[in-house]
């Protein structure tokens, strides 16, 4: 039964993936605030999807902490899920992404609209200035800059891999840093077709005011990021009856 009910997801997901996208190419025309909200009901029809079909639901936390205008959204990264999904929760986000993803047809025409932050991670310096003055100007304008911080997906469990990225662009923005927390790798994992009925368990954390140095910075969104995610992650295997199959990892300090 799991095994058909994902597959009739990813089906469903992407034929309504593509769908959205024609649909949404007109707005290539109209001011940049029609894609964003395109973007966000294309994602709320993504998540209908995974609720009817899959059977997984979505709990938030700690929605008393988002806070107003301009931010840094520093979000946990194992899964597809959370890419899509954080355009339900902002106002209006600008993702940090990939400066290849922008050269795939529709897609990246429309992430182009969308304004939304690339980065060439062979570009070296210049490509880092150039996504900071982006990411600034975004900022400026009251959008919530979301960046995965270890650049990639990881698996439920892995250990950190943060990037030093998160801390430069930190302390150019002068905002609020938001961390997320997330068990969505267990429901939705990262390079599987399968999708596990459950509920996906978001924290989103007490926000880092701008002012921090960078290293105390890079290291508090990390503890805080990763300490809650180990926590939602305990609770998704409970609900699931997985075994925590990682090693024993040794305690992370905790900051003065």
């Amino acid at each position: 039964m799991l095994v058909l009910r994902s597959a009739l997801f990813n089906l469903l997901f992407y034929a309504n993936l593509i769908v959205w996208m024609i649909g949404a190419l007109p707005s290539l025309l109209m001011p940049r605030r029609a894609i964003m909200r395109i973007a966000r009901a294309w994602a709320r029809s993504a998540l209908w999807l995974l609720r009817v079909v899959a059977g997984t639901t979505v709990e938030y936390r700690g929605l008393e902490n988002l806070p107003p205008g301009g931010c840094l959204v520093a979000c946990k990264h194992q899964s597809m899920w959370e890419t899509f999904a954080l355009l339900t929760m902002f106002d209006d986000p600008a993702f940090i992404l990939k400066r290849e993803l922008t050269f795939i047809p529709f897609f990246g025409w429309l992430a182009w609209k969308a304004d939304m932050v690339p980065v060439d991670r062979s570009g070296g310096a210049a490509a880092l200035a150039a996504m900071l003055a982006k990411a600034r100007k975004e900022a400026r304008h009251g959008r919530q800059i979301v960046i995965f911080p270890e650049g990639t997906r990881r698996p439920p469990g892995a250990p950190p891999a943060y990037k030093a990225g998160i801390a430069h662009l930190y302390t150019s923005l002068g905002v609020p840093c938001l961390p997320v927390a997330l068990n969505s790798g267990l429901y939705w994992p990262r390079r599987k077709f399968l999708r596990r009925p459950g509920t996906i368990r978001v924290e989103f954390l007490p926000p880092l005011p701008p002012g921090l140095r960078r290293q105390e910075m890079l290291a508090e969104v990390e503890r805080r990021i990763e300490e809650s995610s180990d926590r939602l992650l305990a609770e998704g295997r409970a609900e699931l009856g997985l075994a925590d199959e990682r090693p024993a990892a040794p305690a992370r300090p905790r900051s003065p």
